[in-house]
């Protein structure tokens, strides 16, 4: 480590990452214990998608989505209180319940988070299918509402607040517009990865927190000109383990991406680039479930004896440049620049 890595790493704040975690599941126990009370309060019934929203979003998670607002918050402010910024990263978490629930039902996944998927739990609750899907469509909903709810309780100055939901609304609506776009297998996936893992993973949670801060213009572009190429980083990390992750560690089998059919960088990428042939032999394993162990290692091969893998790496390694650089001279806190040279580094070079 170069020295001035070594004394950025000395000032980082202590395990501030887990800090966050440990606030926002307080924040979410405290809130889906009201919530509960409310629907009870109606019927004993009500309570049911308050109990499956809360299941899913307490059975884990990393939180890094309210790490990066967090990150935002504290690159504006660093005099703030930490829990007043609280509200908000629940309101991402729970915003990510919804996403999740949704997602899971369009993929036929049954599991999520080691754990049932709210579809799935719900048809078993009930023994009904259809039911199960149609409660947890209302679940999602849920979670959603509950989602801007707290966001609208965010303790700061209600012109803080307002343009705080306008960011949350756009990046809500960009994710939709994404999956929209993943769903119909559109060629561009850029813009994909732009808008529905980029919004709500990086750009939208540090334009959030920046706003509740009070950023100034200078500020959010500074935000901007990082978060951008991080958030398609994210995204091409999330595409390389799919296939080429240790098992062991992405709790994923090996190909997994592959065998599911994922519109991945890498899959856009050989579609431009292999030859017939190469093509060919891939399309006999993607989208495919029933594909064979060694189909898959030789279909992961293949992408990287052709040079894909190489491609994607290497333009993962220009984003990440381009968001370090980013923050040079940058207008934002010493203390909220350094949580975001961590955040860079947890992101884009996480092995999970």
């Amino acid at each position: 480590m170069c020295e001035t890595s070594a004394r950025q790493q000395a000032k980082m704040p202590s395990h501030w990452t887990e800090d966050v975690k440990a606030r926002v599941n307080a924040r979410l126990a405290e809130f889906f214990e009201e919530k509960l009370a409310q629907a009870n309060a109606m019927s004993p019934r009500a309570g049911d998608l308050v109990s499956a929203v809360a299941e899913l979003t307490m059975r884990g998670g990393k939180r890094l989505r309210p790490a990066v607002l967090f990150a935002g918050y504290r690159a504006v402010s660093e005099t703030g209180s930490a829990e007043r910024i609280d509200d908000a990263c629940a309101a991402l978490e729970l915003l990510q319940t919804y996403f999740l629930i949704q997602d899971d039902w369009m993929d036929g996944d049954e599991e999520r988070r080691g754990g049932p998927a709210v579809h799935a739990s719900l048809t078993r609750q009930y023994g009904n299918a259809q039911l199960g899907a149609s409660l947890a469509i209302l679940a999602g909903d849920m979670a959603a509402g509950f989602a801007f709810e707290l966001l609208h309780r965010a303790p700061f100055a209600a012109t803080h607040v307002h343009d705080g939901l306008a960011a949350f609304s756009m990046m809500h609506f960009e994710v939709v517009c994404g999956q929209q776009l993943d769903l119909l297998e559109h060629a561009d996936t850029s813009l994909t990865h732009h808008l529905k893992t980029g919004s709500y993973t990086v750009r939208g949670p540090l334009r959030l927190g920046a706003l509740l801060a009070g950023a100034n213009p200078a500020q959010l572009t500074a935000l901007e000109r990082f978060g951008e190429p991080l958030g398609v980083a994210f995204q091409l990390r999330d595409d390389l383990l799919g296939t080429f992750g240790d098992p062991k560690t992405t709790g994923k089998p090996a190909g997994h991406d592959l065998r599911e059919g994922k519109n991945t960088a890498l899959i856009a990428d050989a579609r431009l680039t292999l030859a017939p042939e190469q093509w060919a032999t891939l399309e006999q394993v993607l989208g495919r479930p029933a594909a064979t162990a060694d189909e898959l290692l030789a279909a992961s091969a293949l992408l990287e004896s052709s040079g894909v893998r190489a491609r994607v790496e290497a333009k993962l390694a220009g984003l990440i440049a381009a968001a370090s650089a980013a923050l040079d001279g940058a207008p934002l806190t010493a203390g909220g620049t350094l949580m975001l040279r961590e955040l860079l580094a947890r992101l884009s070079m996480r092995d999970r």
